[in-house]
């Protein structure tokens, strides 16, 4: 019996008399008229048709835990080799025949450390592939053996896939040249607990994220070496077609695509009929061969800056009569209720922590933050236990709710609401208020592994509103066209939404993922939820 309830019988035929053969095969005169040696497929032995939806999804699921356990065994074993295969046998700088000082071995131009120049060209062999192919297995398989050693433990347990190991050792693998490896460990301490429910690129950001925590100017240093790096090179490709590549930094990067994006909807919204990244590529052409050109419309940035409200401690001394939190009742009246400090996570932001929050502005940048030429300045006041989004306000809004303060106090700092999310509304159409918090909210669409901007996505109602579902903010969230249009139109798909914004989808065949807003904490209670495999 397999594992998955299959069960399996094998047959072996052995000729009698025959004489035994070297090799896995037998060779064909050997064998009986018109059968084929092969090894024996899987399908065979496990067919795939006698199973149901969820017994499919479970085989998927445990053939990524055999690939992580397998790329984990893989590690020990290339990590094993390279230990027999010491730099102590290849020659010296100065030597006869010694490598170029300026002879750049691996990806990074760094020699895997304590390890003969040549290892990377026998595991290439070893493999069937490129040096630098070679190279990178090499540098992913002894950092991970040597230095994140709990991130090898949960692959060799099936508990982490060999993508995330692999993403996390790629991010670290630069920084391991020029720090501790004990800082290496803290940082993987604070991801891999929640490694299995990051995406890729979510689980690098959190790690890069942390390491900045950590050793702010260890980052610094390595991003002032990466510029120095920057390039535009073309790489030529089939069909007449190539690819342009521009490394550069982030923030430049993402400029540019934003600008090309701009522009390319508005030709799109114009009624111009071509794909959008034939627009992108066309508008870069333009932008770049004509910038005399000044007919087309400026475009410009919404800047969007979150900021942790801190938790306000006691009451003011001075008002008495405000030592508990005046909460509006639907009638407009104010209606007392109590609200000890430690709960105000959740609650309504109040004129205090405007106004705290104005000083922070002011202190950052003279003048406090303005928003760009022609654009527009989002505040995004996040809580600052929770992680959870409270409220979305520009610049202007704050700064008329900090001075008219609380209309039942105006002499004071009592900790009446002043600023909330936006409220639901009686119809289909969300305001613009409500798509501006779920935006900066979600940021990117919230389909598992999906990462299309939220900028360019539907707001959606996770309960249909035709099945009674709110247009509430506790009831959208950011899907992109695509899995929009899964939700509405796919079968066996089920989407639903907690108050925090967690979202949680299910597949036809059982297979359940769960989204958190960016920067929302973690829960307190013990994860159950298994890996994503």
């Amino acid at each position: 019996m397999f594992d998955g309830g299959g069960f399996g019988v094998g047959i072996t035929v052995t000729p009698v008399g025959a004489v035994p053969w070297d090799g896995d095969m037998p060779p064909a005169d050997v064998l009986p008229a018109g059968v084929v040696a092969r090894p024996t497929r899987l399908g065979e032995m496990l067919p795939v048709t006698s199973r149901a939806d969820g017994e499919i999804a479970g085989e998927l699921q445990r053939i990524t835990r055999l690939e992580a356990q397998l790329a984990a065994y893989r590690a020990e074993l290339v990590a094993e080799l390279a230990v027999r295969r010491p730099d102590s046998a290849d020659r010296r700088p100065g030597e006869p025949g010694a490598a170029s000082p300026d002879w750049a071995p691996g990806p990074g131009g760094e020699q895997v450390p304590g390890v003969s120049e040549f290892f990377v060209d026998e595991l290439a062999m070893i493999g069937n592939c490129s040096r630098t192919a070679a190279t990178t297995l090499a540098e992913h398989c002894l950092l991970l053996t040597r230095v994140l050693t709990a991130t090898w433990a949960a692959l060799a347990d099936g508990r982490l896939d060999w993508p995330r190991a692999r993403a996390l050792a790629a991010e670290l693998l630069a920084p391991s040249r020029e720090v501790e490896p004990g800082l290496l460990a803290q940082v993987e301490a604070a991801v891999l607990p929640r490694a299995h429910r990051l995406s890729i690129r979510g689980l690098q950001a959190a790690a890069r994220a942390e390491l900045l925590h950590l050793d702010p100017a260890a980052a610094d240093r390595r991003r002032k070496r990466a510029e120095r790096g920057t390039d535009v090179v073309v790489r030529p490709a089939a069909d007449g077609m190539a690819e342009l590549s521009v490394f550069l930094p982030h923030p430049m990067a993402t400029t540019i695509h934003q600008t090309l994006d701009r522009y390319a909807r508005m030709a799109k919204a114009d009624g111009d009929e071509h794909r959008i990244g034939q627009l992108r590529v066309g508008v870069l052409y333009d932008l770049i061969t004509r910038p005399w050109d000044t007919s087309r419309a400026p475009v410009t940035a919404t800047l969007t800056v979150l900021a942790p409200l801190r938790t306000l401690q006691a009451a003011s001394a001075g008002h008495d009569a405000c030592t508990a939190a005046h909460l509006p009742a639907t009638d407009g009246t104010a209606d007392c209720r109590r609200v000890e400090p430690a709960h105000l996570d959740g609650q309504p932001i109040t004129a205090a922590q405007l106004r705290d929050l104005l000083e922070q502005l002011d202190a950052l940048c003279p003048g406090g933050l303005q928003p760009p030429a022609g654009g527009a300045l989002h505040l995004a006041l996040t809580d600052p236990v929770s992680g959870r989004l409270r409220a979305t306000v520009t610049r202007a809004e704050l700064e008329r709710l900090a001075r008219r303060g609380c209309p039942a106090h105006p002499a004071g700092d009592c900790r009446c609401p002043l600023l909330d999310r936006p409220a639901p509304v009686d119809r289909y159409r969300h305001t613009p208020a409500q798509h501006r918090f779920v935006t900066t909210r979600d940021r990117t669409c919230r389909h598992p592994g999906c990462h299309n901007r939220a900028a360019w996505a539907d707001l959606d109602h996770v309960l249909a509103h035709a099945d009674g579902g709110a247009t509430a903010c506790e009831n959208l969230c950011c899907l992109c066209r695509r899995h929009h249009r899964l939700k509405t139109h796919a079968t066996g798909w089920t989407f639903s939404m907690a108050a925090d914004g967690t979202l949680t989808v299910t597949t036809p065949s059982g297979v359940t993922r769960t989204t958190r807003p960016p920067g929302l904490a973690e829960p307190d209670e013990p994860d159950d939820e298994p890996p994503p495999f």
